[in-house]
């Protein structure tokens, strides 16, 4: 039990209580503690993280400051924040510090969907099918905790070549963000370098950094691209893509021989028809 302007309030900050407090309060409560991170206003409410729910980014109030919106970005480099492990400089900082943080709410949701339909989620063979369903989900989309950098890992090389590159048939498995069912298939990515090569390897983990995100494989194929081109600036790319969509598959439709194949073609790719054709020669050879 805590008070605040004369009145009491539980350890559950209410929205109202949450937009008084200033940024003041929360540098002296950091100050005290000795780290801008551990003991802050928004770890001592980690556990409760319904309560900030409410919480609304556009208050009039000028000195409202509190870690991790947007109002206020830091990163790794902020003083006080050196060793925090929650900050990611592309997203909004203080982010949780693995994904699982999310498997308890994310369960619950399957619990709900699993109500919804009818079903009893405490029966023997649905007991454990939540938390199943949160797990699989999670490593469905683990491409939104990767970043490009992370994966290339340094594995550019200089070399003295410009003739074609091409890696073909790489497996590919996403979801259909419009029905969250999979969409499958092979994926082909050609490049012409200037002066740079990228490890092989690194061409099928860019795959997976895109595919592994709820997708429309229009835009999975020009991300590919996009991406080999931001690694080693080549002449040109060219991606191409074949797949199945179970949402034609197992609903809609209900085409099961159906198949969708798309293209991006950068570069000298796009300019030249000589080089677009090499390519195409070489995807669709046995």
């Amino acid at each position: 039990m805590t008070t605040v302007n004369g009145k009491d309030t539980t350890d559950v900050p209410p929205s109202s209580l949450i937009r008084r407090i200033s940024s003041r309060s929360i540098k002296n409560e950091d100050k005290e503690n000795g780290d801008v991170c551990k003991g802050s206003f928004v770890s001592k409410y980690k556990k409760v993280p319904e309560a900030l729910k409410n919480f609304h980014l556009n208050d009039p109030e000028e000195n409202l400051e509190v870690p991790g919106t947007p109002a206020t970005p830091r990163t790794s480099t902020t003083p006080g924040h050196e060793k925090c492990t929650f900050h990611h400089d592309l997203e909004l900082d203080h982010r949780p510090p693995t994904r699982e943080a999310l498997l308890p709410d994310m369960a619950n949701s399957y619990r709900l969907l699993l109500t919804g339909l009818g079903e009893d989620p405490e029966r023997d063979g649905l007991l454990k099918t939540p938390e199943r369903a949160a797990k699989a989900m999670l490593f469905f989309t683990k491409g939104y905790d990767q970043s490009l950098e992370e994966v290339l890992n340094n594995a550019i090389f200089d070399e003295d070549t410009d003739e074609m590159v091409v890696v073909k048939d790489i497996e590919m498995f996403s979801m259909c963000e419009h029905h969250l069912v999979p969409f499958y298939g092979k994926v082909s990515i050609g490049y012409l370098p200037q002066g740079k090569i990228l490890g092989l390897s690194k061409l099928a983990r860019i795959v997976e950094i895109y595919s592994r995100r709820l997708q429309v494989q229009e835009r999975l194929t020009k991300q590919i691209a996009k991406a080999v081109t931001q690694a080693v600036r080549p002449a040109g790319v060219a991606v191409v893509i074949e797949g199945v969509h179970m949402c034609m598959v197992m609903r809609g439709v209900q085409k099961i021989n159906s198949k969708t194949v798309t293209s991006t073609m950068l570069g000298v790719f796009r300019d030249d028809p000589k080089t677009r054709e090499e390519f195409l020669n070489l995807v669709h050879s046995k």
